[in-house]
């Protein structure tokens, strides 16, 4: 009996992807957990330091240091861009594809249509020759503009005129009517000026992108500026094409192990023979939940994403984004607490989200790989080429096939044998 378990720390990266010049130059110089201890020298996270956080990141002016004992390495993005559901996909063992680039406009009709054939109050609202939907008085539709344009749309709700369940409604109707990879529902208890009746500060919150020829090409709502994150947050992100039964719950529930999701993961990887917690935003709620559930079962997979780290980057906070930081960093030492000889514990990010860079979207970074079991030491886990290789990591723990992409990370295993991956790797063809 023994248990593996993964926290993502979103959006917590240590430093551009090798391609950042050529695909995203505005991320050139990104670095998350570097530019986060420079700026806060003198505070420590202990949990993270003792994990070898300092191994990887190297920042030669942090109080904190280097654990000579620490299992480290770090992962590449084999996804494009430094997308959270790609990214999560990609962790689950699922072998990127080059993502649809599509504005909203192009959507917009059948969307539209879609809507209104569902019995839905719609209207447009133009901007620059550009249009957003309104439905229900109380739901924006458009571009997101804080992943890559027109990758993903958004539906940003004031969930004092629509419900959180009228929300899902709506998004299933979306979801079914374009093919982008991800659309993401989510809002608020948004405030206007005391009224809480008013869209007006998602209206406000309304802004209009240009292509690479400088033409207006994607709108969509500014989310951090529009409240949504301030009161009463809830998220759901629906994907598009990715195949579950390629991916670690499902390879795990054919071996009898039960997966439980956690946080913003939940909310992403379908999962539906384990337990998903969906919709928890709050760090110290997710962690809670894990620890809960820790103290309860002696095996399995837990899968555990830190929300609000990604959601500070969003808002270019670095106090926020340190302060999240502290309250994770507590999590994590009482899940090390509720440890067994036998478990595994890997901590690690799905992207980075600077939030010095200068603009509010992701940043294409490298990740943390922070490897911890009671009994294992000085172990490097070198330069992954993939995400996927923590999913293959996990498959191979618990004796499963392999997931489509990735490789076990071999060292952190003694009982691992190539005869189990072979065998594993060839029940997928």
């Amino acid at each position: 009996m023994a248990r593996f378990i993964v926290v993502v720390l979103d959006g917590f990266g240590v430093g551009e992807m090798p391609d950042v010049a050529q695909v995203r130059p505005q991320d050139c110089g990104a670095n998350t957990a570097n530019k986060l201890l420079e700026h806060f020298p003198l505070k420590r996270l202990s949990t993270l330091e003792k994990l070898g956080l300092q191994n990887v990141v190297q920042n030669p002016h942090t109080v904190m240091q280097a654990n000579p004992e620490a299992n480290t390495g770090r992962a590449w993005l084999a996804h494009q861009g430094g997308d959270t559901f790609m990214g999560h996909q990609e962790i689950m063992g699922t072998k990127p594809k080059p993502p649809l680039t599509q504005p909203f406009q192009i959507a917009l009709p059948a969307i539209e249509t879609a809507l209104l054939q569902a019995g839905f109050k719609v209207e447009r609202i133009n901007q620059q020759g550009l249009s957003l939907l309104q439905v229900e008085q109380g739901v924006i539709i458009g571009d997101n503009l804080e992943a890559d344009l027109g990758q993903v749309y958004n539906l940003t709700c004031n969930f004092n005129l629509v419900s959180f369940e009228q929300l899902l409604a709506i998004a299933n109707v979306v979801r079914h009517a374009n093919p982008v990879s991800r659309n993401i529902a989510f809002g608020g208890d948004i405030d206007f000026n005391g009224n809480k009746h008013s869209m007006q500060r998602v209206l406000n919150a309304i802004e209009v992108k240009n292509d690479s020829d400088g033409n207006p090409a994607y709108i969509g709502v500014n989310a951090p500026d529009s409240g949504a994150y301030d009161a009463g947050f809830q998220v759901v992100h629906l994907g598009y094409g990715v195949d579950a039964k390629t991916q670690v719950p499902w390879l795990l529930h054919q071996q009898g192990v039960t997966t439980r999701l956690y946080g913003k993961v939940a909310d992403i990887v379908q999962n539906p023979d384990g337990e998903s917690y969906l919709s928890v935003v709050d760090t110290d709620e997710v962690f809670r939940l894990l620890e809960q559930d820790l103290r309860q079962y002696q095996h399995g997979f837990f899968c555990a994403n830190v929300q609000e780290t990604d959601l500070s980057g969003h808002q270019q906070d670095p106090k926020q984004y340190w302060q999240v930081l502290e309250r994770a960093d507590i999590g994590l030492q009482k899940v090390i607490d509720l440890m067994a000889a036998e478990d595994w514990l890997i901590v690690m990010a799905d992207h980075g989200n600077d939030p010095f860079i200068g603009h509010t979207k992701h940043t294409r970074e490298q990740v943390p790989l922070l490897a911890f079991q009671p009994s294992k030491t000085t172990i490097g886990l070198g330069t992954r080429t993939t995400l996927s290789d923590v999913g293959a990591s996990v498959c191979a723990f618990f004796n499963a096939a392999l997931p489509e992409n990735g490789t076990p990370i071999t060292p952190l295993f003694a009982t691992l044998h190539q005869t189990i991956l072979t065998n594993s790797k060839s029940l997928l063809n």
